[in-house]
C-alpha cells in the first residue's frame, strides 16, 4: 500500500549566534497510511516540533524529503505548494499565540477559505457556522475576539480554523499541554471525533504518554533528533524495546503511586551542539556497553511493524 505520508531521511540544523550548529533532526524516516494517527513523543528538545513543521514544509529540511499523497513537497513550485497546503494544516500548542487578537473568530476561521478562494461570502459564512457547531461553540462566537474565550474554547477555535479548508493531514503540536487537565480530555475527544467523522490523518506531538496512548495508532519515540523506536501503539505500550522508551514509560506515575519509579529517566539530555559518539542515549543508559559508546546502532526490526535503534537487540 502506498503510504499517504512519507518522511525520508529528514535532517535539519540551525546555526547558533556563537557559530555552533544545533542538529535538531537527524535522519528521520517513517511512513504513515491515510487515516492513521502517529504519536510522536520525547523530552523537550528532542526535535518533535521541528519535525512537525518540516512535515508541512513550514521549516524546509536541509536534507531528505517529505511526500504527502504522492507529492514531494520540496519539489513543488511556490504556487503548487500553496495549493497543497489546503490539505495540510497545523494545530499549535498555544491557541492564544496562534490566533490574531485583532480578528473576530468568524474572520479567523474564514481566513483559510479566503486564502484558498473557497466559496463566496455567503458560503464562507455558512461554513464558519458549521465548523463552530462541529467543535462545540455557539453561533454567536463568530462575533467575538479570541481573548473573550477560555483556553479550551480558544483551542476549539484553532481546530475549527485548521478544519476550514478541508484538510486530509493535521499536525497537532502539543495541542492540550497548555490546557487545564479538566479540559484536556474534552479537546482530545473532539480531535478523535473529528478524525473519525472526516477520515483525517494525524501526526500528534506530545510529551505526555497517557495522551499519546489515548489517541495514537502508532508511536514514534524521539531522542536528540532521532527516532529511536517506532511501533504499533498496542505493541509499544505492552513492551517498549528501547531503554529510553522503557524509562519514559516508567516515569509515568500511576494513580496511588507515591514515589518515582526506579527505572524513570535520570539525568539531562546531552548538548545537541555536540551529541555523544555512538548511541546518543548511552550517557544515560543503564545497559550501556562499549559498543554503544563507539557505534551508532542501526534500525533493528523487532517485528513487522516494530523497530528500535539499540545494540541490545542484536
Amino acid at each position: 500500500m502506498t503510504p499517504f505520508l512519507h518522511a525520508n531521511a529528514l535532517t535539519k540544523s540551525f546555526r547558533l549566534k556563537g557559530g555552533g550548529l544545533l542538529r535538531a533532526v537527524r535522519g528521520v524516516s517513517f511512513t504513515q497510511q491515510r487515516g492513521e494517527t502517529l504519536g510522536v513523543v520525547g523530552e523537550s528538545g528532542s526535535g518533535k516540533s521541528t519535525l512537525g513543521r518540516m512535515l508541512l514544509h513550514l521549516t524546509p529540511p536541509d536534507a531528505g524529503a517529505v511526500t504527502v499523497d504522492g507529492a514531494v513537497l520540496g519539489q513543488l513550485s511556490a504556487a503548487a505548494l500553496r495549493r497543497k497546503r489546503r490539505m495540510m494544516q497545523m494545530v499549535f500548542q498555544d491557541p492564544l499565540a496562534s490566533l490574531d487578537p485583532r480578528m473576530r473568530v468568524g474572520d479567523l476561521i474564514a481566513e483559510p477559505l479566503v486564502i484558498h478562494r473557497l466559496g463566496d461570502r455567503a458560503e464562507r459564512a455558512r461554513r464558519v457556522g458549521d465548523l463552530l457547531a462541529m467543535v462545540g461553540l455557539p453561533e454567536e462566537a463568530r462575533r467575538r475576539f479570541p481573548h473573550e474565550f477560555s483556553g479550551g474554547q480558544r483551542q476549539r477555535i484553532a481546530i475549527a480554523r485548521a478544519l476550514a479548508p478541508g484538510p486530509a493531514l493535521i499536525v497537532a503540536d502539543e495541542p492540550v499541554s497548555a490546557l487545564d487537565v479538566s479540559i484536556q480530555a474534552q479537546i482530545l475527544n473532539l480531535l478523535l471525533e473529528v478524525r473519525q467523522r472526516l477520515a483525517l490523518t494525524y501526526v500528534f506531538i506530545s510529551h505526555d504518554l497517557a495522551v499519546v496512548r489515548h489517541v495514537s495508532d502508532r508511536v514514534a519515540v524521539m531522542y536528540l533528533g532521532e527516532i529511536v523506536e517506532h511501533a504499533d501503539a498496542d505493541a509499544f505500550f505492552a513492551g517498549p524495546a528501547h531503554p529510553y522508551a522503557r524509562m519514559l514509560l516508567a516515569s509515568v506515575l500511576e494513580p496511588g503511586e507515591a514515589r518515582r519509579p526506579p527505572e524513570a529517566v535520570r539525568g539531562e539530555p546531552p548538548n545537541p551542539e555536540s551529541p555523544p559518539t555512538g548511541c546518543a542515549f548511552h550517557p544515560r543508559c543503564p545497559h550501556v556497553m562499549a559498543r554503544c559508546r563507539a557505534e551508532a546502532p542501526p534500525e533493528i526490526a523487532l517485528g513487522s511493524a516494530h523497530m528500535a535503534r539499540c545494540w541490545l537487540h542484536i
